[in-house]
């Protein structure tokens, strides 16, 4: 869940930033982008533009944002485990040898990123290791390996910067169309000035940007079934299945007390912004394939 809302900040970040650059170079330059062949191509270069700068920062800002530290020599026998059986997976899913790496947590978690198959990192937490056994640790790194061999980084991608595209492209037609409204009949007078039209294109990409995130996150979703197929073919099912439900019982852990007291069971909307489906739909998936 940690890397896709960085992922996602950070791409709505360097969308409205490239986007700020373009409207400034647009009007020193005296370049009418409000023709819509124009405007679309414009959306579309730095909709996909932002999109694929925040891809080729994934594990530098990954390894940032966790403190990650890529194990290059093991130094015990834990991590000679973990990069032997990532290069074994990774063999087995004819990838790449990732760059493997530990980052201090006490939670259970792990996460693969990278900008292509060939190029990418997987990271599992302390909390991981020493919590789950063997199988269930080698299950998990598997249902990461698939994500790098699906693609699911490059994919999420694409689909990021069709989203971006519609968003710029969406907030820029509807501030247009405020503008023309409050011109007067002439068209000499009126209007919206240069600096309200630039603030309602800042607010609608906010806001269209944070309804794009659903679409995301439900792409995001349909990713993890696929991984989680992926990671029992690379283990067993038993494994994958045995993995999530240790994941069911700690996330159940950590919601008892005072979490449970305010009635925090996730709510319809916190369903529909979440990266990851739910662990019993998931066992059940797999219990069914």
């Amino acid at each position: 869940m940690q890397r896709i809302i960085l992922f996602l900040i950070t791409n709505i970040a360097v969308m409205l930033t490239l986007s700020i650059a373009m409207s400034i170079i647009f009007s020193v330059f005296g370049i009418n982008t409000r023709g819509m062949g124009g405007l679309l191509i414009m959306a579309a270069v730095f909709g996909f533009g932002g999109a694929f700068i925040s891809l080729l920062m994934s594990k530098w800002m990954a390894k940032k944002s966790v403190g990650a530290v890529v194990i290059e020599n093991p130094t015990n026998t834990t991590e000679q485990w973990l990069l032997e059986t990532v290069r074994r997976q990774a063999q087995k899913a004819k990838i790449g040898m990732p760059e493997v790496a530990i980052f201090n947590s006490p939670e259970m978690n792990a996460f693969a990123t990278g900008a292509n198959k060939n190029n990418a990192l997987v990271a599992v937490s302390a909390g991981l290791l020493n919590n789950m056994t063997r199988e269930e640790a080698e299950a998990v790194i598997g249902h990461e390996v698939s994500h790098i061999a699906n693609g699911d980084m490059v994919t999420l991608t694409l689909i990021q910067g069709v989203v971006n595209t519609f968003v710029i492209f969406l907030a820029r037609v509807i501030a247009g169309i405020i503008d023309n409204a409050t011109r007067s009949n002439d068209q000499q007078s009126g209007g919206l000035g240069g600096l309200a039209y630039y603030a309602i294109v800042f607010v609608l990409e906010m806001l269209f940007g944070i309804l794009a995130s659903f679409v995301v996150a439900w792409f995001s979703r349909q990713r993890e079934f696929r991984a989680d197929a992926g990671g029992a073919q690379l283990t067993n099912k038993q494994a994958m299945i045995a993995a999530l439900e240790r994941l069911k019982l700690s996330q159940e852990s950590r919601l008892e007390g005072s979490m449970m007291a305010f009635g925090i069971n996730g709510g319809k909307l916190s369903r529909l912004m979440a990266s990851h489906p739910p662990l019993d739909k998931r066992i059940q998936a797999l219990k069914n394939s």
